[in-house]
């Protein structure tokens, strides 16, 4: 993940933080509403396919993530699976 841009980052809730300006230009960079937003997509693409087997989750789960992660390449995407499939 380093490698394409994204840096692991959390907050505390325990503490009563739920977003966290690093840098102070008014703007959080770390937030809960990220993770958020990745199960909320992962749920309406998992919807159609209504009753995915346990066993075949995490294949689901990993094509989920390789596309989710490698959207912001466009057009290069395919390249990118053709890429992950070869090796």
């Amino acid at each position: 993940m380093p490698a394409w841009g994204y840096r692991h980052e959390t907050v505390c809730h325990a503490r009563g933080e739920y977003a966290r300006d690093d840098d102070g230009d008014g703007f959080c960079e770390i937030h809960v509403n990220t993770m958020e937003g990745a199960w909320s997509l992962l749920r309406s693409w998992l919807r159609p396919h209504r009753g995915v087997s346990q066993e075949k989750l995490p294949l689901y789960l990993g094509f989920f993530e390789f596309v989710h992660n490698a959207r912001r390449r466009g057009k290069a995407l395919l390249g990118a699976l053709v890429a992950a499939l070869v090796v």
